[in-house]
């Protein structure tokens, strides 16, 4: 069927239905007439000045969603990272990857055991999941610092589940039921990130996740208490936290001589820390031997409350002095295929969600984190398989669920991780301990492994400094952590779950829903009249050419902002460029909140990377000492040169769309920030905003640093030139003064701006528009910031002399919030430093 034959059988079934086809087209034989005295709309205009958006068909929208060949490839390679830079590993990433392995490896075994045992289940499974975890992880991993394993809030949802199970189906053992859940867990997850859905987690904000973290580190460390104090009551320590704390005061005085071993255990191990954390600051060159003893404190106690326990109860194993972990068997005595069936999964049907959930926000949240701190971006949707695969496979070896770890990631990242390969190094060392220190973990006091697991989620719990800042940036999200923490307490943590999620969300919809946008634009345009141009006064002038020379005599000119690369359907033929080499004008498109924050950032940050270099231009020695994540170009290719691109100066943010900001997205901001700090040393990164239309945006974004220059450790504030937005407040004088104004500052006023272009060599006093009624634009030359010398240099300038009843529009205190795109592309203008010559590296 010819394109003509189906263009008229649409139009044909169209006008059957009664369907208007042209009622937006102004050329159309439909279209409303002319009825208020404009001039027609003729085919000559368009021809000549005019460009007819075409509208997209459904054959353009089926081929943007349907992947190429290319794309599928693509798909399958991306589904295991390792193949981009496992080809260059070499010795010196090996050496960081054993220690860094190693040291983990010392943290894992015991940690894993201990939390085995808030999972109701033999130490020997938290062995055995700490196993798989790491040797698993790494051939799906974005992220070289997440450690897989074992964590404590995950194994007290597997540990209420166990006990569940045990009223419900007494017959099937505990351990099979856990490696039932971790096999359904792992298939949702593993599903989630096949079909690419990792965006799913960025509808979880921070307040939420820091509340969850919280309150489970809460209930957590209070159901260790009995334990720690060797209590002999008989009391549940699953239930409601306050509950817990209650009945553990309550029966305080049957507490036996594990109270001695778990006490100092406990102590011992936040002096360890405190001690190793002052030497560190004592003595900064030897900062990397305090940071390992403070790392192996967990060992070192558990080795050392194991020698006393192994003293006292040598001799009387039917009869230990205390509370002893018991005997562990060697080996993987308990690999077997896991049994799923319909019996067993209605036990934790209902708590399945909150069991996805915290495998997915944990993990996820500490890799984000720790990727934007050792500048690398994690693949959310590649790390859910990840944490699928490793729950897929682990249940055949014995394994409960397991995800990222918050502690043992930390450990791993300052260690001095280079690749994801160091989850091997560990894998080793934990199958040693299972084939050869079994015998030794006998004599554990369960004291001791108490006080490891309170002091292990003691750095769970959220600052006050941090709740502090969230009430700084967001009151609304401050009150959402308080909901969260306070639910999990007085129920449970599956209910905290569920609660700090649906409010954050019914937040997000209700910011949604009042969201106002506005429009904007930035190229040089002129208003067009039929063949006629508009004056400036709003009248038709003649016919005239918009290359005019006057902006009076050719018409009425503006600028306006459009998208790079004509996203919004703009004439492709109208070219749109780089405001200037270095500096970036990005817009929100729809609001800033938690859900969109990284997706924004993570193309601004990789489109900043691919259009710039790095003030410092470095080149690499040795292929060791390049980082894991960019192993460069592959033997026989030459390195990419750089050097043409220019180094990165100004970030300016368009606001209009932005009417409300959160915890999540400003803390994205500053991570952004600093990371582009880093990329642009030693120089630092100017962020303007413009379009701010919401004064608790500017609180959020002034609690987090912006709105004015970045201080450097030299000397303060580099010299800086502050521009601001000044307007009358009394009528406007008659056309013959304003003309004669005009005519007297119009040669000052293209000075000014032919400055600005280059970098303000002189001092410029003021830059004024043409049209009537527009903002003046006032500049004074500053090397300090305080509120008093801005407003004296403003009063003293010429903007500010001749128009005697005049007022800054926005606050001098945030001289780089701007009253729109145009000043706040001059004030960064005005404060680029020159471009330097590229300094060749150093033999």
């Amino acid at each position: 069927m010819s394109q003509d034959l189906m263009t008229k059988t649409g139009h044909g079934l169209a006008k059957v239905l009664g369907i208007k086809l042209p009622y937006r087209d102004p050329l159309g034989a439909h279209s409303d007439p002319v009825t208020r005295g404009e001039s027609t709309f003729s085919y000559g205009t368009v021809d000549t000045y005019s460009y007819l958006e075409p509208e997209p068909t459904s054959a353009e929208w089926l081929k943007e969603i349907c992947p190429s060949w290319n794309d599928v490839y693509m798909y399958f390679y991306r589904l295991f990272p390792f193949l981009s830079w496992i080809t260059s590993y070499n010795l010196q990433w090996f050496f960081g990857d054993l220690v860094a392995g190693v040291t983990v490896g010392a943290v894992v075994v015991p940690q894993g055991m201990a939390y085995a045992k808030l999972a109701e289940l033999p130490v020997q499974y938290g062995l055995y999941s700490s196993f798989m975890g790491v040797l698993v992880y790494w051939f799906f991993a974005t992220s070289k610092d997440i450690t897989i394993g074992p964590v404590a809030v995950m194994s007290t949802v597997v540990g209420t589940i166990v006990l569940q199970a045990q009223k419900e189906i007494p017959d099937v053992p505990g351990h099979i039921v856990a490696s039932c859940l971790a096999i359904i867990c792992g298939a949702i997850v593993c599903a989630l990130g096949l079909l690419r859905l990792g965006f799913i987690v960025d509808f979880i904000p921070l307040p939420a996740i820091s509340a969850f973290m919280t309150g489970s580190a809460l209930n957590i460390a209070a159901g260790q208490v009995k334990k720690l104090l060797g209590e002999s009551a008989d009391f549940s320590t699953r239930g409601s936290t306050y509950m817990i704390i209650i009945n553990t005061l309550k029966y305080l005085p049957t507490a036996g001589i594990d109270a001695a071993l778990g006490v100092t255990a406990l102590a011992m191990l936040y002096m360890i820390r405190s001690a190793c954390n002052y030497g560190a600051r004592k003595y900064p060159r030897q900062a990397k031997v305090w940071f390992f003893a403070s790392t192996l404190r967990t060992v070192f106690v558990i080795l050392f409350y194991t020698m006393i326990s192994a003293a006292v109860n040598l001799h009387r194993k039917d009869n230990p002095m205390f509370d002893l972990l018991g005997s562990v068997p060697r080996g993987f005595q308990n690999a077997t295929v896991p049994v799923v069936n319909t019996r067993i999964i209605k036990v934790f049907a209902s708590q399945l969600p909150a069991c996805v959930i915290v495998l997915l926000i944990e993990h996820i949240a500490i890799s984000k984190s720790f990727g934007r701190v050792n500048n690398y971006t994690i693949e959310p949707s590649q790390e859910l398989v990840g944490i699928g695969v490793t729950n897929l496979l682990g249940p055949f070896l014995g394994a409960y669920p397991a995800t990222g770890s918050f502690s043992r990631t930390a450990i791993k990242s300052k260690a001095g991780v280079r690749t994801p390969l160091a989850g091997c190094i560990t894998a080793i060392v934990v199958l040693l301990a299972i084939y050869a220190l079994t015998a030794v973990f006998y004599y554990i006091p369960q004291a001791a492994l108490s006080g490891v697991i309170i002091h292990a989620v003691g750095d769970l719990i959220t600052p006050p400094n941090t709740v502090y800042q969230f009430w700084r940036v967001s009151p609304l999200d401050a009150i959402i952590f308080f909901i969260g923490v306070i639910v999990t307490v007085f129920t449970s943590i599956e209910d905290g779950i569920y609660c700090t999620v649906c409010v954050s969300v019914a937040v997000l919809l209700f910011r949604v829903a009042k969201a106002r946008g506005q429009f904007l634009g930035r190229v040089t345009i002129h208003s067009v009249v039929g063949d006629h141009l508009v004056q400036g006064d709003g009248k038709y002038g003649p016919g005239g050419s918009p290359d005019a020379p006057n902006d009076d005599e050719g018409g009425s000119r503006r600028s306006i902002f459009l998208p790079l690369n004509h996203t919004d359907g703009s004439n492709p033929e109208v070219e749109v460029e780089q405001p200037h080499p270095g500096i970036f004008i990005y817009r929100f498109s729809e609001g800033f909140n938690y859900p969109n924050a990284n997706h924004y950032t993570d193309y601004l940050v990789q489109a900043i990377f691919r259009q710039t270099r790095r003030t410092n231009p470095f080149s690499y020695a040795r292929l060791g000492d390049r980082p894991w994540n960019d192993p460069g170009s592959r033997k026989g290719n030459e390195e990419q040169n750089r050097s043409h691109r220019p180094i990165l100066r100004a970030i300016i943010l368009d606001f209009s769309s932005v009417n409300n900001v959160d915890v999540t997205s400003i803390q994205n901001l500053i991570d952004v920030r600093n990371q582009l700090d880093l990329y642009a040393s030693p120089r630092t990164v100017q962020w303007h905003f413009a379009h701010i239309n919401n004064r608790w945006t500017k609180r959020a974004l002034a609690a987090a640093g912006f709105g004015y220059p970045t201080p450097t450790s030299d000397d303060g504030f580099h010299r800086w030139k502050p521009i601001f937005s000044v307007a009358e407040i009394e009528g406007r004088a008659s056309a013959a003064a304003h003309a004669e104004m005009i005519n007297n500052e119009h040669a000052h006023q293209n000075a000014v701006k032919h400055d600005i272009e280059e970098g303000l060599k002189h001092e410029a006093h003021m830059t004024e528009r043409e049209a009537p009624g527009n903002d003046i634009e006032a500049s004074s030359d500053n090397s300090s910031t305080p509120d008093d010398k801005l407003a004296r240099d403003l009063k003293d300038s010429k903007a500010y002399r001749n128009r005697r009843k005049a007022a800054v529009v926005q606050g001098i205190n945030r001289p780089f919030f701007h009253i729109d795109l145009t000043s706040a592309l001059e004030s960064a203008l005005a404060n680029s430093p020159p471009e330097e010559p590229i300094e060749e590296p150093s033999a």
